[in-house]
């Protein structure tokens, strides 16, 4: 049985993956009391004891804990934003070209932000493959549930007196210096960084990042594009669909509760819209980490995730 330990399990990630852990029979998780979970003593002893640790920590914090780790074998699962551009870290999106096998002997494991799981999603196929040049000036919206913004959102969402802006969509990361830019950039080969629009709305949880694309930026038509997804996207938790079942719309909320994620494109040959459509807390955080854990263990990568 594998010894996991969740250091910040009481924030909204590490609360899913505890939720998630405790139902199998597979993991025997370390737990600290209350009174030491902030312990450095307690913490180091803990993520040393377990073959893998998942930090659901803010960055410095994150950092700090990988220093804490003394051995050799403790895999360590961080789902902060520290390390997704470091130096001898895996980036964890298992269904992008050889990162399965990466993942599978990797001791550092960097788990994707949730905007930036949508976007290369639907980026890194066509940079890899040839079809979107890498010098494309890119721009991207993000429609995204308020429980990605943890603890202190989701109150301000439910309180009892709600700030009446809280009803509308809020547009954020106005200054385009967004904690996902580097490795959105960086993951999807792209010289220059979008131009990227996250956006809140009144809903728990969902996420629907969408890319637009023109004719000039494309060595391919939208057809092409679909084939592409369909060929690159054959086992995992991404898959292509073409959505013809909403009536013209596209709800973000979609994949609410599931640990999958749906792509697709519209538009025509001259405009295109890429869309990826999964759950800011599944795909886009908890469900994406234990995806990695299970590929580590060699176990069944859908184990213990909502698949739709």
């Amino acid at each position: 049985m594998q010894k996991v330990f969740i250091d910040g399990s009481s924030g909204t990630t590490g609360l899913k993956i505890y939720n998630r852990l405790s139902q199998r029979n597979d993991i025997d998780l370390i737990s600290l009391p209350e009174n030491l979970r902030k312990d450095v003593k307690a913490r180091k002893e803990a993520i040393n004891s377990s073959d893998i640790a998942f930090l659901c920590l803010p960055d410095q914090a994150a950092k700090e804990a990988v220093e804490l780790v003394d051995n050799g074998n403790t895999v360590i699962i961080d789902t902060s934003t520290a390390h997704r551009t470091a130096e001898g870290w895996t980036y964890g999106f298992a269904e992008l070209t050889g990162q399965r096998e990466k993942i599978s002997v990797s001791k550092r494991i960097a788990n994707p932000g949730c905007h930036a799981s949508g976007f290369i999603a639907l980026v890194k196929p066509l940079t890899e493959l040839g079809v979107l040049t890498k010098d494309a000036f890119i721009s991207c919206f993000s429609l995204t549930g308020y429980s990605g913004g943890g603890k202190k959102m989701i109150a301000e969402y439910e309180g009892e007196e709600k700030n009446i802006l809280l009803d509308s969509p809020r547009q954020y990361g106005l200054s385009q210096q967004h904690k996902h830019l580097p490795e959105m950039t960086k993951i999807c080969g792209l010289k220059k960084p979008p131009a990227f629009c996250p956006v809140v709305a009144d809903y728990y949880s969902g996420m629907e990042v969408t890319v637009t694309l023109f004719k000039e930026q494309l060595n391919g038509n939208l057809n092409e594009i679909i084939t592409v997804y369909k060929y690159y996207y054959k086992n995992g938790t991404v898959k292509y669909v073409d959505n013809s079942d909403e009536s013209g719309f596209l709800a973000a909320n979609s994949m609410s509760g599931f640990d999958s994620m749906e792509i697709s494109a519209f538009g025509n040959d001259e405009r295109i819209l890429l869309v990826s459509r999964f759950d800011n807390l599944g795909k886009g955080a908890s469900g994406a980490a234990i995806q990695n854990m299970n590929i580590v263990l060699g176990a069944d990568e859908a184990a213990g995730l909502n698949i739709k």
